[in-house]
């Protein structure tokens, strides 16, 4: 029998902080108390720290199969435990694209014994893939990925009859990338005209517009409403869609809607710096939409904060050709402390930002038995120092691809421990133990 005891940690969960310990017993949480005692366990002191569930990320792209290269299972999340994340959902548009059930099967298989947190991985939407979605099981993914807008791998889904079948037969949670393709060709003709192929990086917001995303995110939730489907709008970006969406507790909806760190932190402001280092889709935008989103999480009108963790080598960024430089950030192992950042800056409070990373993902996506401090629950935890800063400097990035867009900035939290299913895999630096992530399983 394992056993390991937290003691004297500020507790955060489920809108309360106290203070506390929290014993482990086999991989779960046996006690949550005050002045626990259990002789010969091995104890973390986390005096002066934050214990928190491990955030789970809805969004990332670890490159495989297909595009090992810039990143895989193993690298990116190892990665994501140093940045306190305990569970990941990943993306389909990998080469082979996951749009079949035995695809979906396969993806499972490569992340037996390599992956570091828990996962589970979304089933693609293709124009001709309707009877795979018909055929899914409620538990064997996370939800459907839907690209209502220009999409790497060919799985833009730009038929209307193909949507109104995915959004009436889907059995599970539709997650959508929303981008209208017409608007954003319409845009880079417009710009090409003027600049040719040296069309600078600023403009990429403009690119991949305001009006692009309200056209397609618009026909999204309209979809939805009239089919009553589950609806997860992922990474919005602009002020303007927020009005497509209420505020209120995440079990009272049946749409959704997240906003990602990079969107969070950066501004239409910082391409002149940092030029293709941030250039992802859909695009970050005025500082105006920027705070809009900051005000939305808080009233929970956005319910959750995810990283759409999308890397792409060194020499593939440092492409100052517009459209010759991918789109595309690695995040994963700074997420969590630039969600942090909102706490700094008062626009969330210690709790609320809890929830956004962990409680309502786990809400959202009916992840069973994990997201929260609680007896019986799997231990993923994460504790944070909210007082020592750090400063993101190149040598210490872990990502496969070596580089971070946070490069030279500090960060005023950092992530000291990370457990998951009750195993210590990282702390103050160290890796401990092996890749023993679990799949993730769903009450649905």
């Amino acid at each position: 029998m394992s056993k390991l005891l937290i003691t004297n940690a500020r507790m955060v969960n489920e809108g309360r902080v106290n203070e506390g310990d929290l014993l482990v017993v086999d991989g779960r949480i046996d006690r949550i108390g005050a002045g626990i005692s259990a002789p010969g366990v091995e104890v973390i002191d986390a005096a002066g720290q934050v214990l928190m569930p491990g955030m789970i990320d809805d969004q990332v792209h670890f490159r495989e199969p297909g595009v090992t290269y810039k990143a895989d299972m193993a690298t990116e999340s190892h990665a994501a435990i140093a940045g306190g994340i305990t569970s990941y959902m990943e993306m389909p548009n990998t080469n082979p694209q996951t749009v079949t059930l035995e695809r979906l099967e396969e993806k499972y298989g490569l992340a037996r014994g390599r992956a570091w947190g828990n996962h589970a991985f979304y089933l693609g939407a293709t124009n001709d893939n309707i009877d795979e979605i018909r055929r899914l099981a409620p538990d064997q993914t996370c939800g459907i990925k839907v690209f209502m807008g220009a999409s790497t791998g060919n799985m833009l889904v730009d038929d209307a009859a193909t949507l109104e079948q995915i959004f009436r037969d889907a059995p599970m949670l539709i997650a959508t990338h929303c981008e209208d393709t017409p608007s954003i060709q319409a845009n880079e003709q417009h710009y090409r005209e003027q600049y040719g192929d040296e069309i600078p990086m600023r403009f990429h917001p403009l690119i991949r517009s305001e009006e692009a995303c309200w056209k397609s995110s618009s026909m999204a939730v309209d979809l939805a409403r009239r089919h009553g489907s589950r609806l997860h709008v992922l990474h919005l970006t602009t002020a303007r869609e927020l009005e497509l969406f209420e505020a209120g507790p995440i079990g009272a909806k049946r749409i959704t809607a997240e906003a990602c760190v990079h969107h969070l932190y950066f501004s239409e402001a910082d391409y002149e710096q940092r030029g293709s280092f941030i250039k992802c889709n859909p695009a970050i935008k005025r500082a105006e939409d920027r705070a809009a989103l900051r005000a939305a999480l808080a009233e929970d009108r956005l319910d959750v904060i995810a990283t759409d963790h999308a890397p792409h080598t060194l020499e593939e960024k440092q492409e100052r050709s517009y459209f010759k430089a991918p789109a595309g950030l690695p995040l994963v192992q700074h997420a969590l402390a630039m969600a942090l950042e909102l706490v700094h800056d008062g626009v969330l409070t210690l709790p609320k930002a809890v929830h956004k990373v962990s409680h309502g993902p786990a809400e959202l996506f009916n992840v069973r038995e994990r997201g929260y401090l609680r007896e019986g629950y799997w231990a993923d935890l994460t504790l944070v120092d909210m007082q020592t800063p750090q400063r993101v400097e190149r040598a210490d990035v872990l990502y496969k691809c070596g580089w971070s867009p946070l490069e030279g900035d500090t960060l005023r939290s950092r992530v000291t421990t990370t457990l998951v299913n009750g195993e210590l895999k990282y702390r103050n630096g160290e890796f401990f133990g092996t890749a023993s992530g679990r799949r993730l399983e769903f009450d649905r």
